[in-house]
């Protein structure tokens, strides 16, 4: 009798251990810090700071969110920064959403994927977790830019790819042809909340 429940107890231990295994994130514990790091969709541009989504993820979250958002800012300075940025917020998890200024300046799609490229191998270098979100190309109805599936998969990321596109496909969502309204935000922030609680995180 004892060795059946012994037994039992090891199987169900097994068993909780294999669903734990689908998950691709680390769980953030109570004070862990997230980096939401990006340009003017990080910023929030469009709508009230309350209502951005790093401070809206917060809220759903019940992490600290830091958000480190410049408007107008291209890859290559984003690269530059993000280095200056780990060291000063040592985040646990790294939100990455950045080369939309490249995309609609018609930078090339090389120097785009290569600068976050190295963005993501300076975090995953210190130990940061890091969850990407696709930036749709400067076409009508566009999609994530492919450079974003190709850099989670060389990089086995947690990847967030029709997101933003939807939103950004949705009227009722934007202030303006390429930001967000308060609501577009939430959705944003809720869509990212969805995504860690599914990949372990919370």
């Amino acid at each position: 009798m004892v060795k059946r429940i012994v037994q039992s107890v090891l199987l169900l231990m097994f068993m909780a251990l294999q669903g734990c295994s689908d998950h691709r994130l680390e769980p953030l514990h109570d004070n862990a810090v997230i980096l939401a790091f990006g340009d003017s969709l990080t910023v929030g541009v469009g709508a009230a700071a309350e209502h951005s989504y790093p401070q809206v993820l917060s809220q759903l979250s019940g992490r600290q969110v830091v958000a480190s958002g410049v408007s107008g800012e291209v890859s290559a300075l984003g690269r530059d920064r993000l280095a200056e940025e780990l060291a000063s917020v040592q985040p646990d998890l790294l939100i990455l959403l950045h080369g939309g200024n490249d995309i609609l300046r018609n930078r090339p799609a090389t120097d785009l994927e290569r600068n976050l490229d190295a963005m993501i191998s300076m975090a995953r270098a210190q130990g940061v977790q890091v969850v990407l979100l696709g930036v749709p190309e400067k076409k009508l109805f566009s999609d994530a830019a492919p450079l974003y599936a190709e850099l989670a998969q060389r990089h086995d990321l947690v990847f967030i790819k029709g997101l933003l596109s939807g939103l950004l496909r949705d009227s009722a969502m934007k202030s303006d042809a390429v930001h967000l309204n308060a609501q577009g935000y939430r959705a944003l922030a809720e869509g990212i909340h969805d995504t860690l609680q599914a990949e372990g995180a919370l």
